[in-house]
């Protein structure tokens, strides 16, 4: 019996988006049906479609193999087909062209609630996604409450979901799909929904997921998440894979190939409720010039602009990421008592990190606001600059990228 538990061969999706018409309204058949009469047969492709539609290809030719029990990143930025694939491979979306084979039963967690019914309790949904998956209902009842446990909703199992808040929801859609024994898990980047704690043990399950053979296809912007889950990983870019090996060595050559020097803020991967969002993050040097390289040794200045629904009491906080995903500066306003003003729901605030002591090497900026545990709008990854070597300690420094992350001054003396 072969090993593989996914198979995708040349596979493509073409999505055509048509441009508004002119008059945009209602239209009766009549008038369409007269209006399709007078189009030139020349304007048609061999598929019916309209030659002057926008073509977007979200897949193409993409080939892979998964082995059984393998669990695989998937990473890219936004647009770069990750969630596209997920939906065809789930069966959700078809394909344009090429072939896939899955190798047993498929549990989906690509969307808060995928697959659940609104009007539907908790407990109706359990049973309904169970059958789903072609569970019969004593495998259903034998795992019942280990799912409950593990979302936490016991109290409100008999109340409509379509009631539930978004954490409620996305922990007890992650319950099910990982708890109703699938062979084959497929994970969007839905967890970024629930709280640290969830996550945390989401994490664990999927990595139990692995420990007893099964396969997991794992989507997220989180990298050191998926260097930490993932033994192997595919980047994709602009619907075509890009790399396909080694975790570490896939997220570094990520880092290493995004050289964006002016994010649109509007374009990048935001998680948060909205009440506040960014419009403009920079980064700058001492001299108050928008910069992507600084020396060991010098200062770096974040400049943050905030729209928010929030008048007062809005906190910020910035993080400094390494090439493998890892966090490895997390500053808070909080931590060094600053309180960030408002006018009229404009803010503007600006931190230091002076003196930076990175070792060579390109790292990421991540951006944060929000209230306590509440996230009003976070952007993992922003932007890239990279540190290359200067004066520490009073003479230029020998570091060596990759070498470690932090040079700190320390005191030596002979004995």
């Amino acid at each position: 019996m072969s090993d593989i538990a996914i198979r995708v061969e040349n596979l493509g999706k073409l999505y055509h988006i048509g441009r508004a018409q002119g008059g945009a309204g209602y239209r009766t058949l009549r008038e369409s049906v007269m209006d399709w009469a007078k189009i030139p047969r020349h304007w048609f492709g061999r598929n019916g479609h309209n030659v002057d539609d926008e073509t977007i290809w979200a897949l193409k030719n993409v080939s892979f193999e998964v082995k059984q029990g393998e669990v695989v990143g998937i990473i890219g930025r936004n647009g770069a087909g990750k969630s596209t694939l997920l939906k065809i491979l789930s069966r959700i979306t078809e394909p344009t062209h090429g072939t896939l084979d899955l190798y047993g039963r498929v549990g989906s967690l690509l969307e808060v609630g995928s697959g659940f019914h609104p009007e539907l309790t908790g407990r109706e949904n359990i049973y309904l996604n169970g059958a789903i998956l072609g569970m019969k209902k004593t495998e259903i009842e034998r795992k019942f409450n280990e799912i409950v446990d593990f979302a936490e909703i016991d109290k409100f199992l008999d109340t409509p979901v379509k009631r539930y808040s978004s954490g409620m929801y996305v922990r007890l859609a992650f319950a099910v799909a990982a708890h109703l024994e699938p062979e084959i898990l497929m994970v969007d980047e839905v967890l970024a929904v629930g709280d640290a704690q969830f996550q945390k043990k989401c994490l664990g399950k999927m990595s139990d997921v692995a420990k007893e053979g099964r396969t997991v296809l794992f989507v997220s912007h989180n990298l050191a998440t998926i260097t930490q889950l993932c033994a192997r990983t595919i980047l994709f870019e602009r619907g075509k894979i890009l790399e396909d090996g080694n975790s570490y060595a896939v997220v570094s050559k990520y880092y290493q190939g995004n050289t964006t020097s002016s994010p649109d803020v509007n374009l990048l991967h935001h998680v948060g409720s909205g009440k506040a969002h960014f419009v403009s993050v920079q980064i700058l040097d001492d001299h108050g010039r928008a910069s992507k390289v600084f020396s060991m040794g010098e200062s770096l200045f974040v400049d943050m602009e905030v729209l928010s629904e929030v008048i007062t009491g809005l906190q910020f906080s910035i993080e400094i990421i390494d090439q493998f995903g890892k966090t490895i500066i997390h500053a808070v306003n909080q931590d060094d008592h600053f309180e960030a003003r408002s006018i009229a729901g404009r803010y503007h605030v600006q931190t230091k990190l002076p003196n930076i002591q990175l070792y060579p090497g390109r790292y990421i900026l991540g951006v944060w606001c929000g209230y306590i545990m509440e996230d009003y709008d976070y952007i993992r990854e922003y932007t890239y600059f990279n540190v290359e070597q200067g004066i520490v300690s009073g003479r230029t420094s020998i570091m060596k990228e990759g070498q470690a992350v932090f040079f700190a001054p320390t005191q030596w003396e002979n004995l």
